[in-house]
């Protein structure tokens, strides 16, 4: 009865709406990769929710929420998020787990991530520069630090030493300043009495949740598109963003995953740097940009906005084991005379149905359009099926056929209640018997 929310695409493709939709049936929501980089935005009537390292599942009373090992953890990012929240009228309480093994994200990591963006020029890879990279580095390079490690940290223990070394590594690399270790030694010593009352063993805990009956949603930060091993590498971000990172993120065995659900818009947006094949440019593309308020709710930047493109789409489908899609900000496209949809990629003479492997072919792909109308009467708010416009349910239809699984939700704009469950549909069948809030 487990559920895995994944992005298909780039990234930012209301990953947070569908999870907060989806937690009143589960008990636990559990983050698997990424790090405050990723931006989930939730509205619930006047009120707007922004999640960066928090599961989408803590607005939701009664939910206990978890950050895996897979994640990389910025403390004071963190507190700040809790805090933020508890302004709002949500409490975190006892409601977070955050495992023992999760990395940290330490003040060095984002200085050097800075500079490595510098020292790449016009190869920039378009990061956020909050030290998410770099902490992954560490921990491959066997050189990070977790969040159990600060529970028996004692001066001149095993700890002071790795920062010492680091910090070391960080000054030569900067050539600038000469930043003392036994401060940033001390600062993160001293978060410990923070954190402590929500650090566990993550793995322990999912498994005695499974063994008592409870479902757990998975959500996944960043999208497929942004994978580091499946990716447009390297333009992607420096963890497992597809359903695969669910396992070795959390501790879990691959049969506990359960359905897997596709996140995608009904049309693309990219952060950041590398090719994007449907990408607009000139006055549509602005169009689509305000209609879908598409800046990042990490960095504020301007999303690259395009069609939507179901050769990334059939390759989402096939590495993450898809299920079913969600379709959001189906209203952005409201008016438009007529929408392209990609449905392959023009290569030298080649046309190519399946995804390159290598990023510098994206790059020289030119998608192939087939054409669809759009409709004139708006979708924007609508909550039943059969009052959308007759062109709409016929560019859904066109799109469940070329990506190659049903869709289950789609999503009409951006309040809580905006949402078309499809009736008999995969997430019907998944929440039968259980409460739900949107209308079928």
């Amino acid at each position: 009865m487990n559920i895995a929310v994944i992005g298909t695409q780039w990234g930012d493709e209301g990953k947070g709406k569908i999870v907060d939709l989806l937690t009143p049936n589960v008990s636990i929501v559990a983050r698997y990769q990424g790090g405050h980089n990723a931006g989930h935005t939730v509205r619930v009537g006047s009120d707007q929710f922004v999640l960066h390292l928090l599961p989408s599942g803590i607005l939701r009373r009664g939910v206990r929420c978890v950050i895996g090992n897979g994640v990389v953890v910025d403390p004071v990012a963190l507190f700040s998020e809790i805090e933020t929240l508890g302004k709002q009228g949500v409490e975190v309480g006892d409601r977070l787990l955050i495992s023992d093994r999760a990395h940290l994200i330490l003040p060095y990591h984002r200085e050097l991530e800075e500079l490595a963006e510098k020292r790449r020029g016009d190869r920039k890879i378009g990061t956020t520069a909050r030290g998410i990279g770099p902490a992954y580095e560490d921990k491959a390079g066997r050189r990070g630090v977790r969040v159990g490690d600060l529970a028996n940290a004692v001066e001149g223990g095993d700890l002071a030493s790795i920062i010492q070394e680091n910090v070391a590594a960080r000054n030569r690399a900067l050539k600038v300043g000469d930043k003392d270790w036994r401060t940033v030694y001390q600062d993160i010593c001293a978060t410990w009495h923070r954190l402590e009352r929500w650090v566990g063993d993550v793995s322990v805990s999912l498994m005695q949740a499974f063994e008592s009956g409870e479902t757990v949603l998975f959500e996944g930060a960043q999208g497929t598109m942004l994978d580091i091993d499946h990716g447009s590498y390297p333009f992607v971000s420096s963890s497992s963003a597809t359903a695969g990172g669910i396992c070795t993120g959390l501790g879990i065995g691959p049969r506990r995953v359960g359905t897997v659900l596709g996140i995608a818009k009904a049309y693309i947006t990219r952060v950041g740097e590398g090719p994007l094949p449907t990408e607009l440019h000139g006055e549509t593309g602005e169009q689509l940009r305000e209609a879908g308020q598409e800046y990042g709710a990490s960095t504020g930047r301007p999303r690259r906005c395009g069609w939507y493109d179901a050769v990334a789409a059939r390759y989402a489908v096939r590495v993450n084991g898809l299920d079913a899609l969600a379709v959001t900000k189906l209203d952005v496209l409201d008016g438009l005379e007529e929408i392209p949809l990609c449905t392959a990629y023009r290569y030298g003479d080649s046309v190519l149905t399946e995804f390159p492997s290598r990023g510098q072919s994206l790059s020289d792909c030119q998608p192939v359009y087939e054409r669809l109308p759009g409709w004139s009467r708006p979708t924007a708010g609508v909550r039943r099926y059969d009052d959308l416009p007759l062109e709409a349910k016929a560019y859904l239809d066109r799109l469940a056929e070329v990506t190659g699984v049903p869709i289950a939700l789609i999503s009409t704009g951006s309040d809580r209640a905006d949402t078309i469950l499809i009736r008999d549909g995969l997430i019907d069948k998944w929440q039968s018997g259980r409460p739900r809030s949107p209308e079928s």
